[in-house]
């Protein structure tokens, strides 16, 4: 099996100093295995699925549309065009990893540069965005092109780092659902969610601490303890907003109003597929540049299943993020009657025609406890949660693999992966870039990965998976290779040319 042979080779847990295999996982695997699935892939235009063949000019629909206006009704035109700046805001169990992915998957694709976090995997999140967060602009690099890293927003701070023509996009979620998954999640971190895990083990008749919470949530939650911005409202918090007093308030209505203003597109899980084909739009993109897998699924075991009751009073405590989401689920729709209703369903169906033709091809099984992944592909556990990942199919080829190896790859060995390409040295957490849960409404530890070692070229022998060659050639390499190379001779030779806008 080819991922198998790969993950074992170069992700195997070792003590120091081999432990160089382990570190360089990410990056030995990724540098030698290519993005695009294969030379034979398939476009889909037109409302027809064909060939594209080899040396053949990518096609895309029009150009990136602005979501406010008209949509473009010529979707034969074969145009290149580029992606405009995108700002992609992570909440916090709404899916958004899913999408974070396809956005790594086009930042690496065109080679943009990202605006990565300083010292951290995260923004310094819960503190609001701040412009000193980000890490400097590498070298030969006139601007950010994707910020997609956790952070909790503040738009004149980004506005700051971002250029003038970025695109500001998020997603959420069903209101009930997010808070679900949420307490499920980090019902080990967050403090009011703590007390109620405590008090529901010590109860009589037992009862889950979910519902135990939502039957009195003012005994367990205390708005002035630091850790607790997610116990209510958890998208109104990551998204700047009031979320304690939220909807109660003219300030908090001009607070969403201005919120409006500032994104371009909102998904909504519920109409993921819907939602997508609309992003593809505003970026250019189309057929499997959108194609994604569901990352970050949790165990049924961990699912709290809610009644009518129940969920009745998760909507009334998270009533902010009731009102955002239905405020939002209107303007889906409206944006989605400006694109064509028609249009939208065709475009929709020949989406998901390719998303499942990509997920057949790459995938051998979902929803894979951690102890059956690769450490390659094995997503970060959760306290409260089993998070599940994927395992690939054993007949990939090594084009295909480099593709279905990234659609699935957790949050964490993606983001190490496009910093070291982007920096060219390795990515290195400080003791304070990531508040502890105890001070903090992350609701979860941010653990840190292993340092990567550079991903160094391969020599034919290795790249065909000979073991005793890749430890020798690895063993060899470390002690020759300079500890911190310049960042522009690092990405001199892997980026590929940039298709983003800029201005140079």
């Amino acid at each position: 099996m080819a991922l198998r042979r790969w993950a074992l080779l170069v992700c195997r847990r070792r003590p120091t100093p081999t432990a160089v295999l382990g570190a360089l996982g990410v990056a030995a695997l990724l540098a030698v295995l290519p993005l695009r699935p294969s030379s034979r892939s398939w476009r889909i235009t037109s409302g027809e699925v064909r060939e594209e063949r080899p040396g053949e000019e990518p096609i895309r629909r029009g150009s990136p549309v602005d979501l406010g206006s008209d949509w473009p009704r010529n979707t034969t035109q074969q145009t290149r065009v580029t992606s405009p700046p995108v700002v992609f805001i992570k909440t916090t169990k709404t899916g958004a990893g899913t999408v974070q992915n396809l956005l790594f998957r086009l930042g690496e694709r065109e080679g943009a540069t990202f605006a990565f976090p300083r010292d951290s995997f995260t923004f310094r999140y819960p503190h609001k965005f701040r412009a000193d967060f980000v890490e400097e602009l590498p070298e030969g690099s006139s601007q950010f092109d994707l910020l997609v890293s956790p952070l909790r927003l503040h738009l004149p701070a980004l506005r700051q780092v971002m250029p003038p023509d970025a695109v500001y996009v998020t997603v959420i979620r069903d209101p009930v659902a997010t808070f679900e998954s949420v307490f499920s999640t980090h019902a080990s971190e967050v403090p009011a969610f703590r007390l109620a895990r405590a008090a529901a083990a010590a109860n009589a008749p037992p009862t889950t601490p979910l519902e135990l919470f939502l039957e009195t949530p003012e005994r367990f939650w205390d708005p002035g303890r630091p850790g607790n911005g997610l116990a209510r409202n958890p998208m109104s918090f990551d998204l700047g907003l009031d979320s304690v007093a939220g909807g109660n308030s003219s300030a908090w209505e001009a607070e969403l109003a201005a919120l409006e203003a500032g994104l371009r597109l909102v998904l909504i899980a519920e109409h993921l597929d819907e939602s997508l084909v609309l992003l593809g739009a505003l970026l250019g993109l189309e057929g499997e540049e959108l194609a994604s897998v569901r990352l970050n699924a949790r165990t049924l075991s961990h699912v709290t299943p809610l009644g009518p009751r129940a969920r009745r009073r998760a909507r009334v405590w998270n009533a902010a993020d009731a009102l955002l989401y239905d405020r939002f689920l209107r303007r889906l729709w409206e944006q989605a009657g400006r694109y064509g209703a028609e249009r939208l369903r065709g475009e929709v169906a020949l989406l998901r025609a390719s998303t499942e033709r990509v997920r057949r091809r790459c995938v051998a099984r979902g929803g894979v406890a951690p102890g059956g992944l690769e450490e390659l592909l094995r997503p970060r556990q959760s306290p409260g949660a089993t998070v599940l990942g994927y395992q690939l199919r054993a007949d990939l080829s090594q084009q295909e693999l480099g593709f279905c190896v990234r659609l699935v790859l957790p949050e964490r060995q993606y983001h190490a992966h496009l910093y070291f390409q982007q920096y060219g040295r390795d990515l290195r957490p400080s003791s304070t870039s990531n508040p502890t849960p105890s001070s903090v409404s992350t609701g979860g530890t941010w653990g840190r990965p292993p340092p990567l070692t550079p991903p160094l070229p391969l020599p034919p022998s290795v790249q065909e998976g000979h073991e005793a060659d890749l430890q020798l050639y690895l063993h060899q390499k470390r002690h020759e290779a300079q500890p911190h190379p310049q960042p522009h001779q690092s990405r001199k030779d892997m980026r590929p040319t940039p298709t983003f806008n800029r201005k140079l």
